[in-house]
């Protein structure tokens, strides 16, 4: 009962004159937690991501001198189209075919996953590093970048820094997470896959991985959260649950 009255007594004050004025409700104590996580989640991708340059090459390296197992190859192979854009497209077509009643949150989702895999390779084009699988080992971190303007130099082969899986399977799983809240620990597993997969591939180093994972957080936190392309995709699907 003492509960309920200072509820209610954070919603009502007395004037002046005696008479109630109601006030806003007070937010939750996690409110603000909730509203910023993400923007946190993606810095300290990007500390690590940095830190990571430490064992960028040797991690590689050791990739390259060592099998992995049949059964664990088998398992990343099958998680990566989780980051993929035809992957992201057919998760779509399934929750549009199996789950009717939130087709409306459809044009979000594609715009959280294929963006953050867009906006991966905007970057790859700007900045060169070479692929461990490309890379001869005979230099350190830093010999592995290239300098600017991939399409001018050795293309996909230098097109490394960020990836684009690890991106979109990010952005995706931001995505399914919001609208499939108990589903989030298997998402976030889902990216965690992918992003070994791409490692075990020579495709990426670690740092490139968590950069691209930023990229996806930091994406999918505009469309899902904060800024005018997130209260955009508010008034959107408020038209379609209308009709």
């Amino acid at each position: 009962m003492r509960q309920d009255h200072s509820d209610q007594a954070g919603d009502e004050a007395a004037s002046p004159s005696g008479e109630s004025v109601s006030r806003p409700p007070t937010p939750p104590a996690d409110s603000l937690w909730q509203r910023w996580w993400p923007f946190f989640l993606a810095a300290v991708l990007l500390v690590a991501a940095m830190a990571a340059l430490a064992v960028d090459c040797p991690l590689a390296q050791w990739r390259r001198e060592h099998v992995c197992p049949g059964e664990l190859q088998n398992l990343l192979q099958t998680c990566e189209p989780f980051g993929d854009g035809l992957g992201v497209l057919l998760i779509v077509l399934a929750i549009h075919q199996l789950d009717p009643r939130r087709r409306w949150a459809l044009p979000r989702i594609l715009a959280c996953a294929w963006g953050a895999g867009l906006a991966a390779n905007l970057i790859k084009l700007l900045v060169v590093r070479v692929r461990p699988r490309d890379f001869d080992f005979q230099g350190g971190v830093w010999t592995t970048f290239g300098g600017w303007f991939s399409w001018n130099g050795p293309g996909y082969a230098g097109q490394s820094f960020p990836s684009g899986h690890a991106a979109t399977a990010a952005g995706l799983a931001l995505a399914l997470a919001w609208l499939y809240p108990k589903g989030r620990r298997l998402f976030a597993a889902m990216v965690v896959l992918v992003a070994c997969h791409r490692i075990e591939a020579g495709a990426h180093y670690l740092s490139d991985v968590l950069c691209g994972a930023a990229v996806g957080v930091i994406v999918a936190t505009a469309c899902l959260k904060a800024g005018r392309l997130a209260r955009w995709f508010d008034r959107l699907e408020e038209r379609w649950k209308s009709y």
